[in-house]
């Protein structure tokens, strides 16, 4: 997952990061690979927390890109801060990298994810990321998804809920193609 992550980094890193003069390009890769990072632990954090109704509603409609979403805000916040504090960007500098990478990342990936056409996100891998593998908390991710769920397609097998089964039968729909 992390390496799929940080391909969305370096996809939409170009304009944020290469192409601004506030960054100084021998900085380039290392801020990429810390905004990789920095969603990376920051959606696990919410997951350590018991904040996976944010989590889940990252993955509802079409709010992934937006930067008022609160998930979206809480990450662009996050790396601001980590790039000002690792890299010496100033706070304007560093608000505008994140503000820039954050919302197109959040919202390709999900956009990913809820595509059945699209395997390479897979709800039930970012799931698992996030959670650590613990099945306890990936039951309680899940189990939040599925209020949302239905609104995005990832009713796999048109039940009516989101599952456990769904996520194989994704797996599965994709292992087909």
């Amino acid at each position: 997952m992390f390496e799929q992550l940080t391909d969305l980094v370096k996809q939409f890193g170009s304009d944020a990061v290469v192409n601004n003069a506030a960054v100084p390009n021998e900085h380039n890769e290392a801020v990429m690979n810390e905004a990789s990072s920095s969603i990376l632990d920051s959606l696990k954090g919410m997951v350590a927390s018991g904040n996976v109704s944010d989590l889940a509603g990252l993955f509802q409609g079409d709010n992934a890109s937006d930067g008022s979403n609160p998930v979206v805000k809480q990450l662009t916040d996050k790396l601001s801060g980590s790039l000002g504090e690792k890299f010496g960007l100033d706070s304007e500098a560093a608000s505008g990298v994140a503000g820039s990478l954050i919302p197109k990342v959040l919202g390709s990936l999900v956009n990913k994810a809820k595509d059945p056409n699209d395997s390479s996100f897979q709800i039930s891998d970012i799931i698992n990321a996030v959670s650590g593998g613990d099945s306890q908390t990936s039951g309680g991710i899940m189990d939040a998804i599925s209020k949302y769920g239905g609104q995005f397609g990832l009713d796999q097998d048109g039940d009516g809920q989101v599952g456990i089964s769904d996520a194989v039968a994704a797996v599965s729909k994709n292992l087909e193609v």
